[in-house]
């Protein structure tokens, strides 16, 4: 079965096909131009393909409310050309095929229980800290949607005592996003991640914040695992210094055997930064399915 995968990102749409198995058999990318130019040179890509379905991860925000109108649209995003952008629905109209539709970061959240590091859990969460900060979350074998879909890459925090950087979200003064992506690391030291030192204490405040979101999350969606992934999460030394954070904050509140072991609770993403293609396809194979019990 061949099934296709998007990954649509604010600079570039990944294209890929792949298998049931979660295999990818062939993958390009494309630049993230404006829809009139995008979405044809998608459909020419995909047409001759003889896929079965399609799985967009889309960056949004986006609705993902089957009831609504502008269901399959990214709907408020900064990337104004992109604005109330009907991503799915022209997709599946020009391709033919049921086309499955969810966050990016939901996307690589799917990979990654479907084949990573998470396989097997009831509930997990994927963490992308890079450009921007983004949250999945699978709970009780699904993807979590709520009103909207998890935008917890925002949620406010405690500054560190001796930070008085501003941040660099336009919205919140003090949000995961504004105070720890990549972005916010190289506006406050003057240089990208990778050209710190391991030592530099960008990594001491970088676990500060991530740590506070990471304990949020665990007391109020209790995730068996939880996945840090993105480019910021190449640096590896911040995997202990989190954990240890994670261990303070908690103090003793929850006893879990999950926490008892954080070496594998909280974890680097598994599949060589293919979770999130992955995810796509297994997005295409669930409303594969879904349509063949309508």
């Amino acid at each position: 079965m061949l099934l296709g995968a998007l990954e649509a990102g604010g600079t570039k749409m990944v294209l890929a096909i792949g298998n049931e198995n979660g295999e990818i058999l062939e993958q390009i990318s494309i630049p993230t131009e404006t829809p009139d130019i995008t979405l044809p040179k998608i459909i020419d890509y995909f047409k001759d393909k003889n896929i079965e379905a399609l799985g967009i991860g889309s960056f949004g925000p986006i609705d993902l409310d089957r009831s609504s109108k502008t269901y399959g649209y990214i709907t408020s995003t900064p990337k104004l050309p992109w604005i109330n952008c009907d991503i799915a629905g022209i997709l599946e109209k020009g391709l033919g095929i049921p086309v499955g539709f969810d966050t990016d970061v939901n996307g690589s959240a799917l990979g990654e229980a479907t084949w990573g590091s998470t396989k097997g859990l009831a509930s997990s969460i994927y963490i992308t800290i890079g450009t921007g900060v983004g949250v999945g979350v699978y709970q009780n074998g699904k993807l979590l949607h709520g009103m909207l879909h998890p935008e917890a890459g925002h949620v406010l925090l405690s500054r560190h005592p001796e930070d008085t950087f501003a941040g660099v979200c336009p919205y919140h003064a003090q949000c995961l996003e504004g105070l720890a992506s990549g972005p916010s690391i190289e506006k406050r030291w003057g240089k990208k991640a990778y050209e710190l030192g391991a030592d530099h204490k960008a990594w001491e405040f970088e676990a500060y914040y991530i740590a506070q979101a990471l304990v949020g999350y665990i007391l109020t969606l209790s995730p068996h695992r939880i996945v840090l992934g993105g480019g910021v999460m190449h640096q590896t030394q911040l995997f202990p210094m989190i954990r240890e954070q994670v261990t303070a904050l908690i103090n003793g509140y929850l006893k879990t055997p999950q926490l008892d072991d954080m070496d594998h609770y909280i974890v680097p993403a598994a599949l060589n930064d293919n979770q999130g293609i992955m995810g796509c396809i297994k997005l295409a194979l669930m409303e594969l399915k879904e349509n063949s019990r309508n």
